[in-house]
């Protein structure tokens, strides 16, 4: 049965914060609001974590999971930022941006688009979100809670402890979430592709 983090939204209680944390430490699969929806997050290299995400998403090996890094010198860890994609990601972040750029070696490839060897990035601008990453150290690698037999993301976390106290390790709920998903831009050619509109304007990707 999941455990139930009821944090603040401006102040998140540090304790909680650590302990949800412990748990993504030792293999757990998270429940945590963002910017742009709740989110599923687990550890980098957790390849059951990772099985789980697909599993309760029902998603395919094209799916392209998100790292959801601290800044943007984090980010620039895990992705080949070109100078002209540099300025476009750079004006966009903290934001509810989600970009698709070739991943470094720090990446699990099991993580990567099988053919363009891509992986999403993303720099939230919540500070429950924010505080988990840090606290942790790394990215947290995520997904948008977004079941197969819904249409929009889960956005109340009362909600999703009752739906998925089985099959998630913890629920982080500070009641301040966003409610719509992120936009996701494809930098991986050479032209920015608009792969989903959401609640990041696109106007300079156009």
């Amino acid at each position: 049965m999941a455990k139930y983090f009821d944090v603040h939204p401006e102040n998140p209680q540090r304790r909680a914060i650590s302990q949800a944390v412990d748990i993504v430490r030792t293999g757990g699969l998270i429940a945590y609001p963002t910017d742009s929806c709740f989110a599923l997050g687990c550890q980098l290299g957790n390849g059951a974590g990772i099985d789980r995400i697909r599993s309760i998403r029902r998603l395919d090996e094209r799916h392209h999971f998100t790292l959801v890094c601290q800044d943007f010198a984090q980010l620039g860890q895990f992705v080949h930022v070109s100078n002209a994609v540099f300025r476009a990601v750079k004006a966009s972040t903290p934001g509810s941006y989600t970009f698709i750029l070739p991943a470094t070696k720090e990446v699990p490839r099991r993580l990567l688009h099988p053919k363009k060897k891509t992986v999403g990035v993303r720099i939230p601008n919540h500070v429950v979100a924010q505080a988990l990453v840090a606290e942790l150290g790394e990215p947290l690698l995520s997904s948008t809670l977004l079941l197969p037999d819904q249409q929009e993301a889960m956005t109340q976390g009362w909600e999703i402890k009752e739906r998925l106290e089985h099959v998630v390790d913890a629920v982080i709920d500070s009641g301040d979430c966003g409610t719509e998903p992120t936009t996701v831009i494809d930098f991986s050619q050479d032209e920015p592709e608009i792969v989903r509109r959401g609640a990041g304007d696109t106007i300079r990707f156009e």
